[in-house]
């Protein structure tokens, strides 16, 4: 699973309505897990695999990816 964090909560809002229109069933909002910070206190969980090319917005702040055994490893992150 992935986590992708916000600059702001209508960013978070878009992201997930797009992944549901891409066929994620899985993706939700909830708040940020204590490991990680982002501006807006939200972020969304998916399970789609994250392509920087079609998901990537101004409002997306960072996306990491779920270890197994808990942690989270930096796949993106918006400049």
């Amino acid at each position: 699973m992935y986590i992708a964090t916000f600059h702001t909560h209508f960013g978070a809002m878009s992201f997930k309505r797009q992944l549901e229109k891409l066929g994620d069933r899985q993706a939700q909002m909830m708040p940020v897990p204590r490991a990680l910070s982002a501006s807006c206190g939200v972020c969304v969980r998916f399970s789609l695999p994250f392509d920087q090319n079609l998901m990537a917005s101004e409002d997306l702040e960072s996306v990491f990816l779920e270890k197994e055994g808990g942690g989270y490893g930096l796949l993106f992150e918006n400049e």
